[in-house]
């Protein structure tokens, strides 16, 4: 028996899915990480190495790099000697700060429910098949009336 293909109801994305674009930037290696150090404040390149310790400086560099181009962070040289250099966030990269503290606010809440889970001694994967009539903590969907059997006695 094959499944009715259900209608999507969700809008269309734009044509440069706006979604799509933000994820993009802000999923690259080390990017979230990077954006929470230096919502503080400028740090120099050996700071945030230090913050994000399994980073290698290969990759710290590429990746600050790529920010800088896409606008998101500011390199500047400071007049030190010897010289040394300061990352800081732009006010673009300003404006992806909401995002990330709500993915990680999102993030303790999950963790809190598969703690809650766990001890509970239950496991946070959703069973493929429930009993019937049984519904999951997961499932938005509106209940549905059940439709009643023929012949039923009606009250």
């Amino acid at each position: 028996m094959s499944l009715r293909v259900r209608k999507n109801r969700s809008q269309p994305p734009p044509e440069t899915c706006a979604l799509g674009d933000c994820l993009t930037l802000i999923g690259g290696a080390w990017t979230p990480n990077i954006l929470w150090y230096l919502a503080a404040g400028p740090r120099r390149f050996s700071e945030l190495k230090g913050d994000l310790r399994p980073v290698t400086a290969r990759v710290l560099t590429r990746r600050l790099r790529e920010l800088e181009e896409d606008g998101v962070i500011r390199r500047q040289v400071m007049p030190t000697s010897p010289p040394s250099v300061e990352y800081g966030l732009t006010d673009f990269g300003q404006d992806l700060l909401p995002a990330i503290r709500a993915i990680v606010a999102v993030g303790e809440r999950i963790k809190q429910r598969r703690a809650g889970l766990a001890v509970a001694g239950e496991t946070a994967i959703v069973p493929a098949v429930l009993p019937e009539g049984a519904r999951h903590e997961t499932d938005l969907r509106p209940e549905r009336a059940e439709p009643e059997p023929a012949g039923a006695a009606t009250a």
